[in-house]
């Protein structure tokens, strides 16, 4: 299994080269990027973001002493602003009990035990967990969304309705725990996963259609040699 996913991970980064997330300036832009993008796509979760900083509270006491109207009110773009109010504000109010506010504090520790405490923040899920884990402390745990669920299910190496842990583990049993690794790789599933392995794969020009069992099922007759890439 290490091979095969090296093997897809190689494949990917030579089409796509190096992508470089998670695109934020300051670890804790991307905690709040991380919640705020929950349920809407990334353009929506800049403007959001462009909003606290040309306010100047992109910071834990700023964003923390901003009254709630005025919080919801910045981040609308990123939509269903009143529920990721509370949800960032629990964070925020979180990260300053039990850390002092400190980003540096909160990742000095064990990740493993840090992820059970974020898991236990309201609004933080598992997705957004990890997240916070990998793009903002550069810890070596692996981000699953639907476009990893979609992509390896066609693959061939998970079940169609594998469960989050299920194909988190896929990843950081079988490759080496190296975060860097494991940033590059989620960000290769994403970007390959919007151009080819969308809802209704593109199969033409995927860089993965020799390990495809989806591109088999939708043309048998083709040599797989002879297909474009």
């Amino acid at each position: 299994m290490r091979t095969e996913l090296l093997r897809i991970f190689d494949l990917l980064l030579d089409r796509y080269g190096p992508l470089h997330w998670w695109p934020a300036e300051t670890p804790l832009e991307v905690c709040v990027g991380a919640i705020l993008t929950q349920n809407t796509n990334w353009g929506n979760v800049e403007k959001a973001i462009a909003n606290l900083k040309r306010e100047g509270v992109l910071a834990v006491e700023a964003l923390r002493e901003l009254p709630r109207e005025r919080l919801a009110g910045l981040i609308r773009p990123a939509g269903f602003f009143n529920v990721k109010t509370v949800r960032l504000r629990a964070f925020l109010d979180w990260l300053q009990e039990r850390y002092g506010g400190s980003l540096e504090q909160m990742f000095a520790g064990d990740w493993q035990v840090l992820r059970e405490e974020l898991l236990g923040v309201k609004g933080v899920g598992r997705e957004t967990a990890d997240s916070i884990l990998l793009y903002a402390g550069h810890k070596p745990t692996f981000v699953v969304d639907a476009y990893t669920v979609r992509l390896f299910s066609r693959l061939g190496l998970l079940p169609g309705r594998a469960g989050y842990e299920e194909v988190r583990a896929l990843f950081i049993e079988n490759l080496p725990g190296d975060a860097a690794l494991f940033n590059e790789y989620h960000a290769l599933i994403v970007q390959h996963s919007k151009e080819h392995c969308r809802s209704k794969p593109r199969c033409p020009g995927c860089a993965l259609h020799l390990l495809c069992r989806t591109c088999r099922d939708l043309d048998p007759v083709t040599p797989l040699s002879l297909r474009p890439v």
